[in-house]
């Protein structure tokens, strides 16, 4: 990785490669207008969101990282939900989740944040290895109603 820098508007074609990766990564899929709506708030400075973006050596996109902040019952400072994490297949395994994961705590400590949680699918064990390295488990299991 040669570069890791915050979300900016410019980073949309770079950026929309690695956000079908993810998705696709998941069994997912995203509307475009829902896709176009959540780059236009990461990058448009008005939302309690952001990201950042990895390149390697060449300048090419090889990670994302998304992040949310929001209000806690619990402390003062609002929690920093790190949602989405994904680096290409073919750069892997040299340190970039990591270091994105690592903005994210920068970026959260900048702001005021007094946690940064994130979530992963039980069966996603190579990244879960990373995880455990650099956050602890917290126990809780998810429950969700999706709401349409």
């Amino acid at each position: 990785m040669s570069s890791l820098l915050p979300l900016a508007p410019a980073d949309y074609d770079a950026w929309y490669p690695l956000w079908q990766g993810y998705l696709t990564f998941y069994q997912s899929s995203v509307a475009d207008d829902v896709t176009k709506l959540t780059f236009a708030r990461l990058t448009g400075g008005q939302e309690p969101m952001g990201g950042f973006i990895a390149r390697d050596e060449a300048g090419d996109a090889i990670g994302i990282t998304h992040w949310i902040t929001h209000r806690s019952c619990w402390t003062a400072g609002d929690y920093c939900y790190l949602q989405d994490l994904f680096v290409a297949s073919g750069a892997r395994k040299r340190g970039t989740g990591r270091a994105l994961i690592e903005a994210v705590y920068v970026k959260a400590i900048a702001m005021g944040c007094s946690r940064v949680h994130w979530l992963t699918q039980e069966s996603n064990r190579t990244a879960q290895r990373l995880y455990d390295e650099v956050a602890a488990r917290s126990g809780f299991i998810q429950y969700r109603k999706i709401l349409d």
